[in-house]
């Protein structure tokens, strides 16, 4: 393009092509006016990008609720499992004969306080005799609670669905109470929190959309389903949280970045044909001209673009013509 101008410019002043020429020459010959544009400012609404992390409300690590030795292990990494499912089991072997024991003196003081309710309708027992006997069937239905719920901890169940995204435990080996044996994460909904500056933030309502740009350029729509009612003092800025509702699937833990609302800023802007294809720009300065980079950014009405970087308000471009 500057090769073109030059040559413009040289003919227009009835010099030979024949030669290149020089800074001199350059120097002295002023582009045609009507190819001379300005760059000039403009105020814009533009999107706020806001960095965030996906994340899911449900995510937690799974611990030995009681101590013993692990006998078996029916999820692995990777494994989808439904709330409730047993992930391992722990040797219970004296669990489960105590949880027998426990059934069976239940069961037998059941027998005993049904046959004594009756007597007592008859007014064949006393009070006291009455009271001891409903007395050994609840501490019987304790005993049994006790024994069940000693038999429960050992196995090693999901507390919701989701997927294993991490397994320490191992057959064979002894845990402890506390030990951690896996890890579960939920796969919905996916969730991300922002902070948005005050000046735009009561402008977002619950339930505007943004658009979310992943780490490997994944495109996907977020929704604000919770805002903060105040403006964090110390920061300046209102938390939202946005949840995935369609587009590219993203897993949580990844980091993105969110197009939400808009901001008004002040920006410098030239006439999209006076930045050629390469993202240059000849300017013409002090009676010469110039070939600088410039850095775009996005398009603006009026067959404008934004500029980044490269140029200053005022100063004067020449058109890149055909």
């Amino acid at each position: 393009m500057k090769r073109v101008v030059l040559l413009c410019l040289l003919a227009a002043c009835g010099r030979s092509a024949e030669r290149s020429p020089t800074p001199e020459e350059t120097a002295a010959v002023a582009p045609d006016s009507s190819a001379l544009v300005v760059a000039d400012t403009a105020t814009v609404e533009v999107p706020l990008t806001l960095p965030a992390q996906l994340y899911v409300e449900h995510d937690a690590a799974l611990y030995a609720r009681s101590g013993g030795v692990i006998e078996a292990i029916l999820a692995d990494l990777g494994t989808r499992v439904e709330a409730g499912q047993v992930l391992a089991r722990l040797e219970s072997a004296d669990q489960a004969i105590a949880l027998a024991q426990a059934r069976e003196r239940h069961a037998n003081a059941k027998i005993q306080v049904e046959r004594q309710r009756e007597l007592k309708l008859a007014g064949v027992v006393t009070q006291a005799d009455s009271e001891r006997v409903e007395l050994e069937y609840r501490e019987a239905q304790l005993a049994l609670q006790k024994a069940q719920r000693d038999y429960d901890l050992t196995r090693i169940v999901a507390p919701f669905a989701g997927l294993v995204t991490g397994r320490t435990a191992r057959i064979g080996r002894l845990v402890a109470q506390g030990d951690s044996l896996f890890r579960l994460t939920a796969l919905a909904p996916v969730l991300a929190a922002v902070r948005v500056p005050e000046a735009s933030a009561f402008g977002i309502r619950i339930g505007a959309e943004a658009e979310v740009t992943g780490p490997r350029d994944e495109h996907a729509t977020a929704k604000v389903v919770r805002a903060s009612p105040a403006i964090d003092p110390a920061s300046g800025t209102r938390e939202m949280v946005l949840q995935l509702v369609r587009g590219d699937r993203l897993p949580p833990g990844s980091s993105v970045s969110i197009r939400i609302g808009a901001q008004s800023r002040r920006v410098v802007t030239v006439p999209r044909e006076a930045v050629d294809a390469e993202g240059y720009a000849l300017v013409w300065d002090s009676n010469r001209t110039t070939l600088r980079p410039v850095t775009l950014g996005g398009e603006l009405p009026g067959d404008r673009v934004e500029v980044v970087s490269g140029l200053a308000p005022g100063e004067k471009l020449v058109r890149a013509g055909p």
